[in-house]
């Protein structure tokens, strides 16, 4: 696939089943999240792959915490929360490790972590992968990031689901560039 291509027209595939990447296409998906903008080349990244049973666990580390935190919530939401791992057969949970730098800003290097991620829903979207990137209050929750081992200096970026599109992807919505591009400074 054209690169042109796959950045004009990817889109989010949130209805996956198996089977997932193969170990091959998996080794470029994370060859080109290592080629996102990186000043500094301090690489503030790191992955997790969770598939098989590791879904389970995930689940039950986000009932967990959405237990901790609502103590309201009941049964039909912990099971939600159980289940949100197993709508594809692999995710990959995107981690920023912000590291102190005298001219890379802690904002810039998470940045450079969400570029790693974007890099990597192309690259599935060019291989005919199927991704779409999650994130919600359980990208930031403090029983998530101990469950999955985070440093103090470490955050989720998101989840990122991949697997074989259930259905036919739809077309690219093609929005007005004028709306979004301006020229500064404006001229009366």
């Amino acid at each position: 696939m054209d690169a042109l291509d796959a950045l004009i027209n990817r889109v989010s595939a949130p209805r996956l089943i198996e089977p997932a990447p193969t170990a091959e296409q998996r080794e470029q998906l994370f060859r080109a999240a290592l080629r996102a903008p990186d000043h500094g080349q301090l690489r503030p990244w790191r992955f997790l792959t969770i598939e098989g049973d590791g879904r389970h666990a995930l689940g039950d580390l986000f009932a967990e915490a959405i237990a901790g935190k609502y103590s309201e919530a009941d049964e039909e939401a912990l099971t939600k929360a159980r289940n949100m791992p197993l709508r594809a057969p692999l995710l990959v949970v995107v981690i920023a490790r912000a590291q102190e730098h005298p001219k890379v800003p802690a904002q810039e290097q998470v940045l450079a972590a969400g570029c790693a991620a974007h890099a990597i829903l192309l690259a599935a979207y060019a291989q005919g992968i199927g991704g779409v990137w999650r994130t919600g209050e359980l990208s930031h929750d403090p029983i998530v990031d101990a469950g999955l081992g985070l440093a103090d200096n470490e955050q989720v970026i998101g989840y990122l689901y991949l697997g074989t599109p259930q259905r036919e992807l739809r077309a690219a919505p093609q929005a007005d560039i004028g709306a979004f591009v301006s020229s500064w400074p404006h001229k009366n």
